[in-house]
């Protein structure tokens, strides 16, 4: 067997795409789409989120964004509403604001006063909501649950 001798694995050879520290253009939004704040992440790609609107709703995460930009609660995004459904509880993440963009946002009224963007889960998320991210596809009986 031939030793090792690179630096590394496919990634290296292709060489790694950095991460841009500068700043970026900041997205504003367009008709069509709202500024939300996540509030915990379901799995699958999916999350709930409650837009500046008012309205809670699930989110899907992007293929563009999938596995490249890491979604978490409490943080700010930008997503684009479903026009061809008849409920308005489903829409798409199309970006993801840094701390810093979501600051800007708020300073150009974009985003409202009162919403802390700092807080985190703990104060973003009441105990007494019920929410349902699909447990209901996986209900077991008492005797499933032992055997498992």
């Amino acid at each position: 067997m031939p030793k090792n001798k690179g630096k590394g694995g496919k990634n290296i050879k292709r060489g790694k795409k950095e991460a841009e520290d500068d700043k970026r253009e900041i997205i504003f939004k367009e008709d069509g789409q709202e500024y939300a704040l996540v509030l915990r992440m379901c799995g699958n790609g999916r999350c709930e989120a409650k837009c500046i609107d008012g309205i809670k709703r699930m989110c899907h995460i992007r293929g563009k964004m999938h596995k490249k930009v890491w979604i978490s609660a409490g943080d700010i995004i930008l997503v684009g509403l479903r026009m061809d459904m008849t409920n308005d509880t489903k829409a798409d993440i199309i970006h993801k604001y840094t701390p810093d963009e979501a600051r800007f946002l708020k300073s150009c009224d974009e985003l409202p006063r009162d919403l802390r963007l700092s807080e985190g889960v703990a104060g973003v998320f009441d105990e007494e909501d019920d929410v349902d991210c699909g447990q209901d596809y996986f209900e077991f009986g008492d005797d499933e649950i032992d055997r498992l």
